[in-house]
Formats: C-alpha cells, sequence, structure tokens
C-alpha cells in the first residue's frame, strides 16, 4: 500500500483515489489513541482501511476522524469509512455538519460543480447523526503527550478547519493553503466558488502565527519551509485576485482571464503543462478555481465578466 512515515507518530497514506496517485492524503496519527485526518472519498474508502491495518491499527481504536470540511475529497467518505470503524465520530464545522447527516443536496452541487470528477470520488454516504462532533476550536487528545488542535480556517468554504499536532508541529492545511504539486515543489491556488479572498487571508495569518514547522497537504503530502510558503500563498492570491479584478472591469471572458493568471503567477507558468495534462486537476485547478476567483471579483465590483 502506499503508506509512509513523516513524522512521529505520523503517517501519510496516499489513497490513490481513482488511480491517481499524488491526489488526495489522508493522515494516520498514531498512537494510544490514533486519530484519522481526511476520510477522502467514498471511492478510496477501502484503500484508507487497507493503510490502517497495513501499518497495525486495530479500526476499533481509532476515536475520531478529522475532516477540514465536507467536500467529497475531503470527507465524503467519512460515512463508509465510519461503518468499519465503531467507535469513531467525525469531527466537522458546525456549518458542514448537516450535509455530512444529509449528503442529498452535497451529491448533486458536487456534480454540478466537479462534472466528472465527482464520478471519480464518488456518491457520499450518510453520516449518523449521533457520530458527528461539530466543533470551530478545542483539541483532541492524541494520548502519548500529543494533541490535535482545531483551527477554524474559513476562506475555501465558511465551514473549514484547519489542524495543528503537537507530536511534530505541522499544520493539516486541508485547501486553505492551496495544492501542493510534489512532483513539482509548487502550490497553486484551490479555490473553487463561492471564494471568500479577506477570510482566506485571515486564516493564512492564522496558521502563519503557528509558526508550523511542516505542512500536510490533503492535496498532496508534507512540505517543509511552512511559514515561507504561507505567506507566499497569501500573495499568490492576491495576484489571482488583482488579476481577476482587472479582467472583470475591463470586461474580459473566462479564457483571458485564465491566460493571464498563468503568465503572471509563477508557480502556474511552471505548471501549466502539468496540469492541462491531468484529468482531475485540469477541471479542478484551470477551470473550477478561475471560476472561484472571477466569481470572487465580480461580487467585489457588482460587474459580471464577458
Amino acid at each position: 500500500m502506499h503508506t509512509k512515515q513523516i513524522g512521529k507518530n505520523l503517517i501519510q497514506v496516499d489513497l490513490c483515489t481513482g488511480g491517481y496517485s499524488q491526489l488526495i492524503s489522508s493522515y494516520i496519527l498514531a498512537g494510544s489513541n490514533p486519530v484519522i485526518v481526511e476520510s477522502g472519498p467514498t471511492n478510496s474508502v477501502p484503500n484508507l482501511l487497507d493503510a490502517i491495518n497495513e501499518v497495525g491499527i486495530k479500526p476499533e481504536a481509532i476515536r475520531s476522524v478529522a475532516v477540514t470540511h465536507i467536500h467529497l475529497d475531503h470527507a465524503g467518505g467519512a460515512g463508509a469509512l465510519l461503518k468499519h470503524l465503531p467507535n469513531a465520530n467525525v469531527i466537522v464545522h458546525p456549518k458542514g455538519a448537516p450535509h455530512l447527516i444529509d449528503p442529498e443536496r452535497l451529491w448533486p452541487s458536487s456534480q454540478s460543480v466537479l462534472g466528472y470528477v465527482s464520478e471519480v470520488f464518488g456518491k457520499p454516504e450518510p453520516v449518523p447523526q449521533n457520530r458527528i462532533i461539530p466543533m470551530t476550536e478545542g483539541s483532541i487528545d492524541l494520548g502519548d503527550g500529543g494533541k490535535l488542535s482545531i483551527i477554524e480556517t474559513v476562506g475555501h468554504a465558511s465551514h473549514h478547519l484547519s489542524y495543528h499536532e503537537a507530536f511534530n508541529g505541522g499544520v493539516f492545511t486541508g485547501d486553505a493553503a492551496g495544492t501542493y504539486l510534489a512532483e513539482c515543489n509548487v502550490v497553486v491556488p484551490t479555490i473553487p466558488p463561492p471564494f471568500y479572498l479577506e477570510p482566506a487571508l485571515a486564516s493564512l495569518d492564522k496558521l502563519i502565527a503557528l509558526n508550523p514547522s511542516a505542512l500536510y497537504f490533503t492535496h498532496f503530502g508534507k512540505a517543509d519551509d511552512a511559514v515561507n510558503r504561507l505567506k507566499a500563498y497569501q500573495e499568490q492570491l492576491k495576484l489571482w485576485a488583482k488579476v481577476a479584478e482587472e479582467g472583470v472591469k475591463a470586461g474580459h471572458n473566462l479564457e483571458q482571464i485564465r491566460s493571464r493568471i498563468i503568465k503572471e503567477d509563477p508557480a502556474m507558468t511552471a505548471v501549466e503543462e502539468y496540469v492541462k495534462g491531468h484529468r482531475v486537476l485540469q477541471k479542478t485547478v484551470l477551470e473550477n478555481c478561475i471560476n472561484g476567483i472571477v466569481g470572487y471579483a465580480e461580487r467585489k465590483l457588482g460587474k459580471p465578466a464577458s
């Protein structure tokens, strides 16, 4: 299986969703009170269960599944996963909890936004209400002197959480700090509509204040030089917003705004061909995230793009 120890009591799992490696990570915090961070989507739950078995953790020992937000690639598999973890509850933002309990609206909405990518992830199953723990702050005891602290980091979504683990001092960022393309050592924005720039920047300030030792991206993997990466991501979001606002003011269409973002953002220039050649990333990064930043500019200016 695709497990990798990346720190004390910390194991990264490549879920290989839809056969794509280095697309979605779950993480296992091992120890006397093991915790799963990110269930991942429904279609890769069997791979996560294999990973739990591979590292020698008994499913009944797991008490918490901490998800950053309810989007399919992060929490869509929570309902299916809990069927195999008899003692586990799901930690989720209160605004996201109703959609895990009853995902009937989440699924068609995800299909509309993600198109064929939603089928790669799979349809979510309900999470029993009595197994949901809504939280925006506090911590989870990991045992062995460790804890997992909860930080509200909205912007990417209105129900987004990040988690700071005490064993190594790193942060599970969900989508609050972008997508890390490890093969290229580049971060690109993860900002589907509706995206809110100011809260996203404030959330990054919260993560910077933690002075984390590393970032654990759901997409994908561990990255060092954490504080500089978070600051660089703030500047990248501001650049995208500037280009989008100027494009909307000038009456440019989505393709024109996309082209200018790729030209002016060195990270996007570096990975343009890589992203275009990836069936999932071309939909999420080049389409959904451009729509997200243009939607932000349209709301701010009160003017639709062409």
